[in-house]
């Protein structure tokens, strides 16, 4: 088969979230497994470049309309890590990608409505009509509508169309003078599509949803709080009656890069086998941050701060670990300067406690060596659709404390209270957004430590041996893409 994804994202050239890994990890394994596939990307100038190889030209005057009017587009080619990508570069004066930024413009529905009429002209004009057409995420959203208004009544019979929603809190909604823009006529978006509250505005997800041939979303268990509960945001009962076309597949995780055996970024690789090296990491991760030596478990929270990530779990998690005898380190960021204050409050307090560190940054690579080093990680969000942390965590033999929520269910069963048999917990759990709740969960991980160090060591190496690649849901993606044919 042939598959073109098409994003806004793509790591490691153009990461804000988990859709950057997801968009390349599964073209990854797609093609791993013997399939044709390419992704579509805006060209921003704020890409890491160096991480992409043969870069070059390969279209040079790709002509979209604009407001009644033809601009001229090139098209570079590159590979980033064994996949083929294209890059649209709207060189043009509204400058839509050299912003040095991929999100936050105030004229993002009209940059993304403009790179997603383009990669469509660009499959046109060079004859690709692949078997499936995979976007992502609200900023894609309206590629079926102009795909089944302009592309499909000029012969682009062969492709079908799947959408990918990896956080249902971001919708995109825009006015009619977008679709105008791009001349796509009004009458051609659903009408369960337009805001009913808000003459003339239309919501990208929705019209991404009813007119895509299948929808998936990134957890079985997100796919059922979506169309279940306040998590859709709005979007439950369209969910509900489309559910024969709708469903859940978990992220997958990539092994290759994930894999403390071969970590460039740890000073000591080790394995399930032999976990000596995981406690180098630790001695090596009190030494970076001023930690003291000690028999005490680290907690470590790395995550963006925002408030889905469950803010004030978060600040409690610190407490709660310090009083317990626990380390604790932290590493994130957040894009609201209220929050980043809080947080550095939190850190002065802390300056010159030998049990503390907090690092209000976003560094991927330091999150290696935390990942590595820690004992516990804390995940307390209010909603997760599917995480990675806890995946990534699980690779590296650090045990997730969670809130049972989207992917997190999925993926992390209680040591005591799991009905899942011994070899399968992997964590702990807890189940409501509440001081108690976070106090349990925590306070039975840390005691866990102390007092059953044998068992501990089990749910390392349970969590180590489960396999959450690429492997299987690959598979499901393929199977609903064959079905789709």
């Amino acid at each position: 088969m042939h598959i073109v994804m098409v994003a806004v994202e793509c790591s490691p050239i153009a990461k804000v979230g988990g859709l950057a890994d997801v968009v390349i990890s599964l073209s990854k394994a797609l093609q791993q497994n013997g399939h044709k596939v390419d992704i579509i990307l805006p060209k921003y100038d704020c890409m890491r470049y160096d991480k992409i190889s043969n870069l070059r030209n390969v279209y040079d005057s790709l002509w979209v309309s604009y407001n009644g009017e033809l601009y001229a587009n090139k098209v570079a080619a590159g590979d980033v890590e064994g996949v083929n990508c294209y890059f649209i570069d709207t060189c043009w004066h509204r400058n839509f990608f050299n912003r040095g930024t991929f999100y936050g413009e105030s004229d993002d529905a009209e940059r993304f409505t403009y790179f997603s009429k383009a990669a469509l002209e660009f499959l046109y004009k060079t004859g690709v009509e692949p078997d499936v057409l995979h976007y992502h995420d609200w900023p894609t959203g309206l590629i079926p509508v102009i795909f089944r208004d302009i592309y499909k009544p000029l012969g682009m019979n062969k492709t079908r169309l799947f959408y990918t929603i990896h956080n249902f809190a971001y919708q995109g909604v825009t006015s009619q003078s977008v679709l105008d823009s791009i001349s796509l006529s009004p009458q051609s978006v659903p009408g369960e599509a337009w805001e009913k509250d808000q003459w003339g505005v239309v919501n990208y997800l929705k019209a991404g949803v009813i007119a895509a041939d299948y929808v998936t979303t990134v957890s079985p268990t997100y796919a059922q709080e979506v169309m279940f509960s306040d998590k859709g945001m709005g979007l439950q009962d369209l969910l509900r009656r489309n559910h024969y076309r709708f469903s859940g597949i978990l992220n997958g995780l990539d092994y290759e890069y994930w894999n403390p055996e071969s970590d460039p970024h740890l000073v000591t690789k080790y394995s399930v086998k032999s976990l000596k090296g995981k406690y180098d990491n630790k001695r090596v991760l009190r030494k970076k941050f001023g930690l003291q030596e000690g028999l005490k478990p680290i907690v470590t929270i790395i995550s963006r701060l925002v408030q889905q990530k469950g803010l004030e779990q978060m600040k409690r998690s610190i407490y709660l670990a310090l009083s317990k005898n626990a380390q604790v380190v932290l590493l994130g960021s957040s894009p609201d300067p209220r929050v980043t204050q809080d947080f550095l409050r939190i850190k002065e307090e802390f300056t010159d406690n030998p049990d503390c560190h907090l690092e209000l940054a976003f560094n991927e690579e330091l999150s290696h060596l935390l990942y590595a080093g820690a004992d516990l990680i804390v995940i307390p969000s209010i909603f997760e659709p599917c995480g990675l942390t806890q995946l990534i965590a699980l690779r590296y033999g650090t045990i997730p404390v969670v809130r049972s929520t989207g992917g997190l269910a999925d993926t992390v069963f209680d040591a005591f209270y799991s009905n899942q048999d011994i070899g399968s917990r992997n964590g702990f759990v807890f189940h409501e957004s509440d001081d108690a709740a976070l106090d349990s969960g925590l306070g039975r991980a840390i005691d866990c430590w102390f007092e059953q160090p044998d068992f501990f060591q089990k749910l390392i190496v349970n969590g180590m041996k489960q396999d959450y690649s690429w492997k299987r849901s690959c598979e499901l993606y393929l199977y609903i893409y064959q079905g789709l044919a």
